[in-house]
């Protein structure tokens, strides 16, 4: 074989590899950075330019809806997973496999994901109301107000949008050194399957998750089913974007950005120490933002 024909086939085969080794190393650059050549992140409901930020730390947040606090966004017939969830059956918003917002889930795939499987067609409805903690049976018969305790779906093999009473969302907390504040902007929100709805492996399970941006552009904002429930002056209910922004929301710190993308209970392990370790984080961002004037 001449010399020259061995260097044609040698660059013709470099080609792909390099191809593929290009494409590798810049999917694996986007995990790690959400920020543009533009240098803006365009996962954001409102951009700030990179050059205007000095600190930004990846956080995740849970949100139980059965929380006091946070029954204003899972009032009867207004649940936000119900207000999603029929959102993706009709083509409005996109469901996505992750929080990193690159691989779509199919329309299908979300069908089966919130579709009653066998195991689960057998619970009581002492096992559906069990996962409300009491609150049902306790709390309602002493409120003044109508939070619904009747389940409705679309379809009878499929999970209420009550029972997925979990949220779980990733933020963006930064300081912009513009405003000379700490934002934080919610990137991504994932609903979650509780772990005593689904007995056939006893674990909780991520249904689907969705931009936060395309949920604010497409589905919250002028929706008048979008609302934060008042439940003390029906006349003036917020829209889930104002709730959202004003961080009406109770979430427990489940996991900050680190090398190993750990959450704090793979950590530290034992429960009443993550309680703890994410309360003093918490804290200690507080502390920070507030010796920004200081230095």
């Amino acid at each position: 074989m001449k010399k020259s024909t061995k260097v044609t086939l040698w660059i013709k085969l470099s080609i792909p590899l390099f191809f593929t080794l290009f494409i590798t190393s810049f999917l694996k650059a986007q995990e790690y950075g959400d920020y543009t050549n533009d240098g803006y992140n365009h996962k954001s409901v409102r951009p700030v330019h990179e050059s205007h930020i000095d600190y930004q730390k990846s956080l995740w947040y849970r949100i139980s809806l059965r929380e006091t606090q946070n029954r204003p966004f899972f009032a009867e017939k207004n649940e936000i997973t119900k207000l999603i969830i029929d959102a993706v059956k009709l083509g409005i918003v996109t469901p996505y496999q992750n929080d990193s917002l690159r691989n779509h889930m199919s329309r299908e795939q979300f069908l089966s994901n919130i579709h009653l499987h066998e195991s689960e067609l057998n619970l009581t409805e002492e096992q559906i109301f069990g996962c409300w903690g009491g609150f049902l049976d306790k709390d309602l018969e002493n409120d003044d107000n109508t939070w619904g305790t009747e389940l409705d779906s679309s379809s009878s093999d499929e999970y209420y949008a009550n029972q997925f009473y979990i949220l779980e969302t990733k933020t963006n907390q930064f300081f912009d050194k513009n405003r000379s504040r700490m934002i934080n902007d919610i990137q991504t929100i994932s609903i979650i399957l509780p772990a005593e709805m689904n007995p056939a492996t006893g674990l909780e399970t991520t249904i689907a998750t969705f931009s936060y941006k395309e949920l604010v552009q497409s589905l919250f904002r002028n929706n008048s089913s979008a609302i934060y429930y008042n439940q003390r002056n029906n006349q003036a209910h917020r829209n889930l974007e104002e709730a959202f922004d004003l961080m009406l929301t109770n979430g427990r710190l489940i996991k900050y950005q680190n090398a190993d993308d750990d959450y704090i209970m793979d950590i530290y392990e034992n429960y009443n120490q993550t309680l703890l370790v994410a309360q003093n984080y918490e804290a200690t961002m507080l502390e920070y933002e507030s010796n920004l004037w200081e230095n």
